[in-house]
């Protein structure tokens, strides 16, 4: 998850740093070079031609590795048709070879790393912001998914087929206006939505923070998120929902999964909504009361950050008879299909997903991977979960170096033999200090020390 964002790159030594610390790759290998320069040249033999389909791109303005375009159209006449959403991914697998160059490289980084000041891609740039990337600047190879969506939300695979598709424009978040984007956008992002509500999903997507400098102070503010991001999420959710789908019923394929935050995790959510002054009754669960949160107010998108952290996080599981994975915050199986270009599984996800819906059996590259990959993407993601953590600690450190001395208030979270957590209040930041305070307890901290190069920040209880 990209957390932080550096534009003014006020924290760029220590972010060099980080890249040291956790060995991110600068580059690629000469000989991954050299086979994505020749991969990028080979044009596409076995795709059927929509051209003529009106695809656009949906995306931060300066992304150039662009994984999906859409496009929708109704299925029938009147209000209770359904919807067709055409979902096109980067057809990834068209470029990269089982076994090539290219392919051990993105084995062996499993994502693609974000910091706050750039990014190590999964797959040379040639590639990923080139040959394979939705740009609309000519014809490209792409997997299209056919997403049946009826009037409640329901979504259901229709068909998977490699086609070559032309992206008609690269749509920005923060410019994007409705005119701009295909007829029944907007509608079936809100069946999607709706479909969420009644399973009860607790899907969270909090902003994105951005370093900024105030009053010749730095400081860590919430970039807002705009409309046409969550509407966008929408379609993607519903296109990996469907893709999950039409794999457990084939009996095949990688799924995410994870649990619902236990207990004691609410528990100590509840004080952190607390601390950040948010009402939060005791009679509504979390999935209803994060549905009640605005992204744009910045105590409510911190509490979004700390309910992301607070279970024990998702992980990949291949199939297994007699069971049926289930992803919480999604309340439904799940399968992620749609970001090729920055995770390696779904690269697999995608090949069996084709071959299930053509009729085909899945190759057994792509099953023995369904046994492999779970412990490949777990190292991965714990590697960009240590470099955000990195990254946050790093931002927390710079924007509190000016105020050694200062107090601060906060509710104790949790404590351990290691003392107490205690969400602050005023800033988005959790301290741990030697206390004997009962969890829900208010404090009154003093920042002790910071030390910018070694990412630490100190608090004492007074």
């Amino acid at each position: 998850m990209k957390t932080i964002v550096d534009p003014q790159h006020a924290l760029g030594e220590g972010l060099d740093a980080i890249r040291t610390e956790f060995q991110v790759p600068t580059g690629f290998p000469r000989d991954v070079v050299a086979a994505a320069e020749t991969a990028a040249r080979r044009a596409p033999t076995a795709h059927v031609d929509r051209t003529a389909h009106m695809f656009v791109t949906l995306d931060p303005a300066t992304s150039t590795d662009l994984d999906q375009a859409f496009a929708i159209e109704k299925a029938g006449e009147g209000a209770g048709a359904d919807m067709l959403l055409h979902y096109a991914i980067a057809d990834v697998a068209w470029f990269v070879d089982d076994g090539d160059a290219i392919d051990r490289e993105a084995w062996r980084r499993g994502e693609t790393l974000y910091l706050p000041d750039g990014k190590a891609g999964l797959y040379p740039p040639v590639l990923a912001e080139g040959a394979a990337s939705l740009l609309p600047d000519g014809d490209r190879p792409a997997i299209i998914f056919t997403v049946r969506v009826d009037p409640a939300g329901a979504v259901l695979l229709d068909g998977v087929e490699r086609a070559l598709i032309r992206s008609r424009a690269k749509l920005a978040y923060s410019s994007v206006t409705e005119a701009d984007l295909p007829a029944g956008f907007a509608e079936i992002s809100a069946r999607i939505s709706a479909d969420e509500l009644r399973r009860g999903a607790a899907r969270v997507d909090p902003p994105e923070q951005e370093i900024e400098r105030v009053d010749g102070k730095l400081t860590l503010r919430f970039r807002p998120r705009v409309w046409a991001e969550d509407r966008n999420a929408a379609l993607s959710l519903a296109t990996n929902m469907a893709v999950g789908k039409a794999l457990l019923a084939h009996e095949t394929g990688l799924f995410r999964v994870m649990d619902a935050p236990d207990a004691e995790a609410v528990a100590r959510l509840r004080l952190t909504a607390r601390a950040f002054g948010l009402g939060w009754d005791a009679a509504t669960p979390l999935d209803a009361f994060t549905r009640t949160l605005d992204a744009s107010d910045p105590r409510s998108a911190a509490f979004m950050l700390a309910v992301r952290r607070a279970g024990h996080g998702a992980s990949y599981a291949p199939y297994r008879d007699g069971r049926v994975p289930y992803h919480a915050a999604v309340a439904a199986t799940y399968a992620q299909a749609t970001a090729p270009l920055r995770r390696l599984a779904d690269r697999y996800v995608i090949r069996a997903a084709l071959a299930v819906a053509n009729g085909q059996p899945v190759p057994d590259v792509v099953s023995a991977a369904f046994e492999t990959l779970p412990k490949v993407m777990a190292r991965a993601d714990a590697t960009a979960g240590r470099i955000d953590r990195a990254a946050i600690d790093l931002a927390e450190a710079v924007m509190l170096e000016g105020r050694v001395g200062e107090t601060f208030a906060g509710v104790v979270t949790n404590v351990d033999e290691r003392g107490g957590q205690i969400q602050l209040g005023d800033v988005p930041i959790v301290a741990r200090v030697k206390t004997d305070a009962l969890p829900g307890s208010e404090l009154s901290v003093k920042l002790d020390a910071v030390d910018v190069a070694k990412r630490m920040v100190r608090f004492t209880v007074g």
